[in-house]
């Protein structure tokens, strides 16, 4: 990846920390997700013991959509469920291809994740770019 596609800073720092963060308190909800075939990174032995302990909420679904099926994993804290609800609808509306206004939604997810208002803005910003430098190149 070209120096001009790496990622800004503030963008991106729950990555590998979700559960770090989730037990301190300060990040509300973690999501997974990709094809169901094509990876197996999904943190369930992390979360594990969190989850038997009633200290984690976890929710799993797999989502048709062609030509492969999406696997969602979402971890949340107590009292937050409400992040994950919301988060999956937005995702089954993605797979159905039903999504009017994609980066709406890259901020409602941001926020349920518990990003700030500053890092998404970042990302949107960062995530615009790309894909106009991707649509030059092709």
């Amino acid at each position: 990846m070209d120096d001009e596609f790496e990622l800004p800073p503030g963008i991106g720092p729950h990555n590998d920390r979700e559960l770090e963060l989730m037990l301190a308190g300060t990040k509300p909800m973690a999501m997974f997700s990709d094809a169901v075939h094509v990876s197996d990174y999904f943190p369930d032995a992390d979360f594990a013991p969190h989850v038997a302990a009633g200290r984690i909420i976890r929710v799993e679904e797999i989502i048709p959509r062609p030509p492969h099926d999406m696997r969602y994993l979402f971890f949340a804290l107590p009292g937050e469920e409400w992040r994950i609800e919301g988060a999956l609808g937005m995702c089954r509306n993605l797979c159905a291809g039903n999504v009017a206004d994609h980066d709406a939604d890259s901020a409602r997810i941001g926020e349920l994740l518990g990003y700030s208002a500053e890092e998404i803005t970042a990302f949107l910003r960062f995530s615009e770019r790309h894909q106009k430098a991707l649509s030059t190149e092709t």
